[in-house]
């Protein structure tokens, strides 16, 4: 008798990448399809008595607990707030729900909510209701947090991959990788002068100033885990376009940069937690820049790139070469949100 051969997840499964994507279409677009689902952008768009609402949930488990800039409570608001306002929605609660370990420090987790209190507040969005569970000791690791948010989308904006057009531009509001590089410090014991601080932040007001500036927007998207390369190859491929990025403009910090070539990590793969990537027509491009650049999360945007008809990103080298670029099978830092 021939038995089916087993699968198992790996951790390659959860962090972004060809391997997470799989995952996705294989085991939950298989049969969970639907019309909200179907597009897989930040949120799920609904209609609900006239309003446009938005819908997003997410699950944090990052690895160490506490980094420059920020812990896993400031994360995960500061996620579920980004992925709606990639939608263009604003906004209205969240939820939160605590997976605890037994034995777990009881002040570490009142570090983690107070965390939680302060963006939530800088984002203007209460933390509605919740769920707190308790496993046995060794089951969970100290703390997992999922959080849920409702955010109603802006009449006058609609970003999706689908509005994508040759001759739109590409812009990313700071440097890049900032967060995946301050827990690679942490994790490996590197002291670095200054110390690299993860991106971390709410960006709700933001790109709300940018939507004011600028309605046109056809696509928004945070560059979380598998980072702004992860973003870029997901857009060009639902929006059936080309994009043709120059090197040579894409924001790194010399820091961040030292970091990825130490270990061998590919900048564009590794993860933000506190940005932004805008494609939008460029005839926008100065209402655009000076909106976001007028915020203090935005003030290191970046013109990276522009649209054309084809497929694909192609990496326009500094050397003056191209390359295209390729996703990897899997993000390069396990447990990174």
């Amino acid at each position: 008798m021939i038995s089916e051969k087993k699968e198992y997840i790996r951790l390659i499964d959860g962090e972004g990448g060809r391997a997470t994507s799989r995952l996705i279409e294989d085991v939950f677009v298989r049969r969970f399809r639907n019309e909200f689902l179907a597009p897989l952008g930040d949120a799920a768009i609904a209609d609900f008595h006239g309003a446009r609402i938005a819908f997003t949930t997410d699950a944090f488990v990052v690895e160490p607990r506490i980094f420059p800039g920020g812990d896993i409570g400031k994360l995960a608001v500061c996620g579920t707030v980004n992925d709606l306002a990639a939608a263009g929605a604003k906004p209205l609660m969240l939820s939160a729900a605590f997976v605890l370990e037994e034995g777990f420090d009881r002040t570490e987790l009142a570090g983690f909510t107070e965390s939680m209190a302060l963006a939530a507040k800088e984002a203007g969005v209460p933390i509605a209701c919740g769920d707190t569970k308790v496993v046995h000791r060794g089951k969970a690791d100290g703390v997992f947090i999922t959080t849920s948010g409702i955010g109603e989308v802006v009449p006058t904006c609609a970003p999706t991959a689908g509005m994508i057009l040759p001759g739109d531009i590409i812009a990313v509001s700071g440097d890049i990788a900032r967060h995946a590089a301050s827990i690679v410090a942490i994790r490996e014991g590197l002291h670095t002068d200054p110390q690299i601080e993860s991106d971390c932040s709410p960006l709700w007001g933001m790109v709300e100033g940018a939507l004011e500036a600028v309605p046109e927007i056809h696509a928004m998207r945070d560059p979380t885990r598998g980072g702004l390369g992860g973003v870029l190859t997901e857009l060009a491929a639902q929006s059936r376009s080309r994009f043709i990025v120059e090197e040579s403009t894409i924001p790194i910090s010399q820091q961040v940069a030292n970091i990825c070539d130490l270990y061998g990590y590919d900048p564009l793969f590794m993860a933000c937690e506190g940005r932004m990537v805008f494609i939008f027509p460029e005839i926008f491009r100065d209402e655009l820049l000076g909106a976001v650049g007028a915020n203090p999360y935005g003030k290191g945007i970046a013109v990276i790139g522009r649209v054309e008809a084809g497929e694909g990103v192609v990496i326009e080298t500094k050397s003056g070469g191209r390359r295209l670029l390729v996703e990897p099978e899997g993000a390069p830092l396990p447990r990174i949100c």
